[in-house]
């Protein structure tokens, strides 16, 4: 089961069903299954507390993920700060708010199905994965591309 929750912002307006099923299309795709998936939308002051408690990082992120996973089934905790994702999405000209959010939700999937991006030439093949699954969101059934998973 795939959650969405908030803390301290307002949840984003995305189309959580549309959403779930990309996931699991992704996660499919990488020869895993879905288990208990937790989203946690929240601030840059929640991200840096979970960050400084958890992982002993004295910094701001877009997302922690937590991995529960057990074989291929994926399980975790994603935190993504929505703060950090409008400043990121802001940086980048070509790169708007809602691609961003989308990225970053992916972004924790994609680590969860072993995807890593910290070492030698891995934040390149985690890009390029990244870069995949958004191709998924523009289909003949959703011209629209990723505004179709967006309520306005």
């Amino acid at each position: 089961m795939i959650t969405y929750q908030t803390e301290n912002v307002k949840m984003p307006s995305i189309r959580r069903r549309a959403i779930s099923a990309w996931i699991r299309q992704v996660a499919e795709q990488h020869g895993c299954t879905v288990g208990d998936i937790a989203y946690i939308f929240c601030d840059d002051e929640r991200i840096i507390d979970v960050n400084r408690q958890y992982l002993q990082h004295d910094y701001y992120t877009d997302i922690i993920t937590f991995d529960y996973t057990e074989g291929t089934r994926i399980s975790g905790d994603l935190f993504i700060s929505l703060d950090t994702v409008r400043t990121n999405a802001s940086q980048f000209a070509d790169n708007a708010y809602r691609q961003e959010l989308l990225r970053v939700i992916i972004h924790g999937i994609l680590h969860l199905c072993g995807i890593n991006d910290k070492g030698p030439g891995e934040r390149e093949v985690m890009e390029q994965h990244e870069n995949e699954a958004l191709a998924l969101l523009t289909t003949p059934s959703t011209p629209n591309g990723i505004d179709a998973y967006f309520r306005d």
